[in-house]
């Protein structure tokens, strides 16, 4: 080295010639850093080229032009007699049936009226009341003309049967007191009620109607009553007077029958089958709570 150059160097201060020594160092103590990762190029979603499925479509009008199936015919030919029952006039009607209110209106008087009819022929001798539920029966209206086995079917599709039992004149006033209650169906009595404030019907008052007027009810007297078997075994608590009752006697008759029957005796009698409100429950306004509704008819 030239002194020219020597003495440069030694006049630098030491700190300075310890710098790139220091700068070296320091490089290789680092740790060593991990190579940066790699992101893959984001997929691109393939497009599949739509298939072409060469269809041909035909229309065919349903109409009396298609042949019928021999094999559905066949199997309809064992229903058609039962179906055409269905279409057979047992009378006429005159006046519109209507369900609704206390006792199911002049539907319910119909059916019961029914009832206590046939009873009294299947038994031999008067039946004093008839009960039905208003759940049992199933149609809101009957139109005036002629009535057919289909009216009474759709009226009554149950297969409920008839039964008579004898109750006391004590235990009769209760099985009242329970119809106003439910506002359930009933023929052969005379009923006066009235509805208190918490709107429950209360029986104040009944008579039996015959063929001769009203009879007042003799407490120890035995009368006869027809009803469902349904009521009188599935009825509940509600209607457990009956099952107090003593005699009971299935008629072998379902009630959809019995209601048919009557139809037809009432045809071949040349009566027609009336709509009837006659008054077999008079509400009492009077004594009813102030704010009482007048029951629908």
């Amino acid at each position: 080295m030239k002194k020219s150059a020597q003495k440069l160097v030694a006049g630098l201060p030491f700190r300075l010639l310890l710098l790139p020594l220091l700068l070296v160092g320091a490089t290789r103590a680092l740790p060593q850093q991990p190579a940066p990762k790699t992101v893959p190029p984001t997929a691109q979603p393939q497009v599949v080229a739509p298939i072409v499925v060469p269809a041909r479509v035909t229309e065919t009008p349903i109409d009396s032009k298609v042949p019928n199936d021999p094999a559905v015919d066949k199997m309809l030919a064992a229903y058609s007699p039962k179906v055409n029952e269905l279409e057979v006039v047992l009378g006429r009607l005159r006046g519109e049936l209507k369900k609704g209110g206390t006792g199911s209106g002049s539907m319910g008087n119909f059916v019961t009226d029914g009832m206590r009819a046939q009873a009294s022929l299947k038994i031999g001798k008067p039946v004093a009341v008839a009960l039905m539920n208003s759940g049992g029966i199933r149609r809101n209206n009957i139109g005036e003309g002629e009535l057919k086995a289909r009216d009474v079917f759709e009226l009554l599709p149950f297969e409920n049967a008839l039964v008579t039992l004898d109750l006391t004149g004590e235990q009769l006033m209760k099985l009242l007191q329970m119809i106003v209650a439910r506002r359930e169906a009933q023929s052969g009595a005379r009923i006066v009620y009235k509805i208190n404030a918490d709107k429950t019907s209360e029986l104040e008052s009944a008579k039996l109607r015959e063929a001769s007027g009203e009879k007042d009810i003799d407490p120890a007297a035995t009368y006869t009553v027809v009803t469902i078997d349904y009521i009188y075994r599935v009825g509940g608590s509600a209607y457990g007077v009956l099952r107090e009752g003593k005699n009971l006697k299935e008629l072998g008759i379902t009630l959809r029958d019995a209601i048919m029957n009557y139809v037809k005796s009432e045809t071949a009698a040349g009566r027609d089958i009336m709509s009837n409100l006659d008054g077999r429950f008079v509400f009492d306004r009077a004594n009813s709570a102030p704010n009482a509704e007048v029951p629908p008819q």
